[in-house]
């Protein structure tokens, strides 16, 4: 016998059967482990930080580590994250359509104003670097790819709160813990982002750069990601734009991958 959803189980709400695979689980929570231990960590150290007992862990480790998704360094046995996870995400959502559209603006935009450039998405109460452009000089400042980004404090939080829908919004939003009154100054300030069109605000991160900020839209006019440029001031002779120009420049290139990805003005 097939049991469905709607096989009801007394021991769950709504008669909904509460199913169980404890073996995915474990997997996606060391995935999930590694995602704030770059450096790795030895099966010894994932067992620790989980709280589970190395024979729980041990074999799935080694199955991930089969698979690909997982690689060992020999000389220390720390285990780290493939490329292989981003590879399949970017093939499983619509970040590789995304990035495909960007990447020539994004060039174009960096060469421009000798600026780096990124691209951010939203991932549920965060948010996530999925492309990325080096400024064509030797000296600049940029975020590395996969980098996870605060929605509350950062520049490219702002604007994906901001553009987004209502429900989308109160959906993260409500995912975030926070006192009221920083909630009610984040919805002025989310308000006051959708006003004007942008976000630019001193680096919540970096003293000395200033985040700029414009979204970007899809084919269904929902916006889909923020293209930020955080703007390094140098003092060799090397600026091509200043702040304001920069800015401008920034807008018309969030509008040209918009207007790529299907989306149009009169949306």
């Amino acid at each position: 016998m097939i049991q469905t959803d709607e096989d009801g189980d007394e021991g769950t709400p709504g008669g909904k059967r509460a199913y169980s695979a404890p073996a995915l689980e474990k997997g996606i929570q060391i995935l999930e482990l590694f995602a704030t231990e770059p450096r790795g960590l030895t099966i010894s150290e994932i067992a620790q930080k989980l709280g589970r007992s190395i024979s729980e862990v041990f074999r799935i480790i080694i199955v991930m580590e089969r698979l690909g998704w997982l690689a060992k360094d020999p000389v220390n046995d720390r285990y780290a994250v493939t490329y292989r996870v981003l590879d399949v995400a970017f093939r499983a959502t619509p970040a590789q359509t995304l990035s495909n559209v960007a990447a020539p603006v994004m060039y174009e935009l960096s060469s421009g104003t000798n600026q780096s450039c990124h691209l951010v998405v939203g991932t549920g109460a965060s948010a996530t670097v999925i492309h990325r452009q080096e400024n064509m000089g030797p000296v600049g400042f940029g975020i590395r790819l996969g980098t996870v980004v605060d929605l509350v404090t950062s520049c490219s939080g702002h604007v994906l709160l901001a553009f987004a829908a209502e429900d989308r919004r109160a959906r993260a939003l409500a995912g975030l813990a926070m006192p009221t009154d920083v909630r009610a100054r984040l919805e002025r300030r989310l308000d006051a982002v959708h006003l004007q069109g942008y976000e630019m605000q001193p680096s919540a991160r970096t003293a000395g750069v200033t985040d700029i900020s414009f979204p970007v839209f899809g084919f269904d006019g929902h916006v889909c990601a923020a293209l930020t440029i955080p703007f390094l001031v140098t003092i060799d002779g090397s600026q091509k734009t200043g702040l304001d120009e920069t800015r401008e420049s920034l807008g018309r290139a969030a509008q040209d991958i918009s207007r790529g990805l299907g989306w149009s003005a009169a949306d």
